[in-house]
């Protein structure tokens, strides 16, 4: 069950590499985006521009991939709780570890053991994982007289664990921030398909305004036309 727990902690690992990898890729497009629309702002007023579109959807995949990121983080968190020991538990081998330094004798004949069944079982689970490191492999904790394994892994165990909760409150204020940057965005679209509205309505008051012009000039020279022939008519 541990080496299962173990396998999955590595899964969860590669897993936020491949997310974090993911968002530095789209955090660069998004700043791409930016100086695109820095430098030429007028893109976005024409006619079957994308820009403004490709952003938003930029920017909902990396809310996305944060969100996903925290979700992994905290299920990396969840293994690592179920591989910790309890409190009392850790407190009574350190005991036992700080007596068997002082006396430096064996205690194993007076130490309740596991079953030989059990024991070996735990052994060969050590053995897939690779090495032993004087008697005293990864899965020591299970036989606390064997090894004092458990006090040289939980100091690092519990470092991991914190650093994992800050990058966790990290991941929740970079999603923060993208939230933020998102409705800005959505608000700019906004405001953009007003004044795209706007001009729609100016023109096609222009063009109304055209035809009447046309239909006036039309009529005009219709009346011109006229004159000259009754002066014409008038002459003969």
């Amino acid at each position: 069950m541990m080496s299962l727990d173990i396998a999955g902690m590595l899964d969860n690992s590669k897993g936020l590499d491949r997310l974090r990898k993911d968002q530095e890729e789209v955090l660069l497009e998004i700043n791409k985006m930016h100086k695109k629309l820095q430098s030429t702002p007028e893109l976005v007023e024409k006619p079957g521009d994308s820009s403004l579109s490709r952003l938003k959807m930029l920017y909902t995949q990396a809310k996305d991939l944060s969100e996903s990121e925290v979700t992994v983080s905290s299920q990396l968190l969840g293994l690592i709780d179920a591989l910790l020991p309890s409190g009392t538990q850790q407190n009574q081998r350190r005991i036992e570890g700080s007596e068997q330094k002082k006396k430096k004798v064996k205690v194993d004949s007076e130490v309740p053991r596991m079953s030989p069944s059990m024991r070996s079982h735990f052994e060969s689970l050590a053995s897939l994982k690779g090495e032993q490191n004087g008697g005293c492999d990864f899965f020591s904790w299970v036989d606390p007289p064997t090894c004092d394994r458990p006090e040289k892994i939980m100091p690092g165990l519990v470092k991991k664990m914190k650093a994992l909760e800050r990058a966790n409150e990290n991941f929740k204020f970079e999603n923060t921030k993208l939230e933020e940057k998102v409705e800005k965005l959505e608000e700019k679209i906004e405001k953009l398909q007003k004044k795209v509205e706007k001009l729609q309505a100016l023109n096609k008051r222009l063009v109304e305004k055209k035809e009447k012009m046309e239909m006036k000039m039309g009529f005009a020279l219709a009346i011109a036309a006229l004159l000259c022939v009754f002066l014409l008519y008038k002459i003969r």
